[in-house]
């Protein structure tokens, strides 16, 4: 990773940790939901999808800062979708990044709860906006319903559980991880795009790029969870081996997954290439995704 990329990073996220809760805090509603939703906006991870924002409007050449109302609201439905995942009705995690799942510590019904206040106040934090054109807002609220509705995360979620217990195809693994992970991806990239005024040609190029990342994405994630350790994912390893669940390690054996997780990451390349926009930082975000250790 070069001084460039660790110090983006860096910087990025901690601007997104910063101004995260800050959205929570002056909401009126009961402490113990408020101090639930933050519990795990604060549980930290990498601000993949916010920093893929961010650096969509760099690449383009706008002020970064248009963003983050925007970057924050997509954090808080990914947050959400961690607090649900980790249910005892679901994929009944007890850590989620080192520490202890959200329904752990605040109980189910709180747990959920936060989860639905993440969904919904993500929303009003796009509408309310002060960077954003009224018309760009509606575009935006649409993009990201779609990206964690039912033809997005929540299908790919029922699609996951269905497929527990199950020997999957290539195929049908592929449609869960589009869905239930891929879509939010691509959204960071297809906002930031937006909302740095794009050019359709660009914008279509830049969403098959965030298509085929997060695919690798997921791919990478699949094989951290046959080689990674706990201290470094922040999730027990092999959990997914012991959900009976189909993986591309599993089905391609773990050569076959690195292997077509590279050829995702080229795709990926590709198709930035193609979008005629400054590349190099998206490039660099695009490796260090598909190296990264946890």
């Amino acid at each position: 990773m070069t001084n460039l990329l660790k110090n983006y990073l860096f910087e990025k996220k901690q601007w997104i940790d910063q101004n995260l809760p800050l959205y929570i805090e002056k909401i009126e509603a009961p402490d113990i939901l408020k101090e639930s939703m933050i519990y795990s906006l604060e549980a930290g991870g990498k601000r993949i999808r916010p920093i893929l924002l961010f650096a969509t409007i760099n690449a383009l050449g706008m002020d970064e800062k248009k963003g983050l109302d925007v970057a924050c609201a997509l954090e808080m439905i990914h947050t959400y979708s961690l607090i649900h995942d980790d249910l005892p009705s679901m994929d009944d995690d007890d850590l989620r990044r080192g520490k202890p799942t959200n329904h752990k510590v605040y109980g189910e019904a709180i747990a959920i709860l936060a989860g639905d206040g993440l969904l919904t106040h993500s929303f009003e934090v796009i509408a309310e906006s002060q960077e954003l054109a009224d018309e760009m807002k509606v575009k935006i609220i649409s993009q990201l319903a779609k990206a964690a509705g039912p033809a997005g995360m929540v299908g790919g979620q029922v699609a996951d559980l269905l497929g527990e217990n199950k020997t999957l195809t290539v195929e049908e693994l592929e449609y869960i991880h589009e869905h239930k992970t891929g879509k939010l991806l691509r959204f960071a990239v297809v906002a930031g795009a937006i909302i740095a005024g794009a050019s359709p040609e660009q914008l279509r190029c830049l969403d098959l790029f965030a298509k085929h990342l997060g695919l690798a994405f997921q791919i990478k994630d699949d094989i951290l969870d046959v080689e990674g350790n706990v201290e470094q994912i922040g999730k027990p390893v092999g959990s997914d081996e012991g959900k009976a669940k189909s993986t591309y390690p599993k089905l391609l054996s773990l050569e076959g997954a690195k292997k077509m997780c590279n050829e995702q990451l080229e795709l990926a390349k590709y198709w930035l290439d193609q979008a005629n926009v400054e590349k190099e930082l998206l490039l660099e975000i695009a490796d260090f995704i598909v190296k990264r250790d946890h």
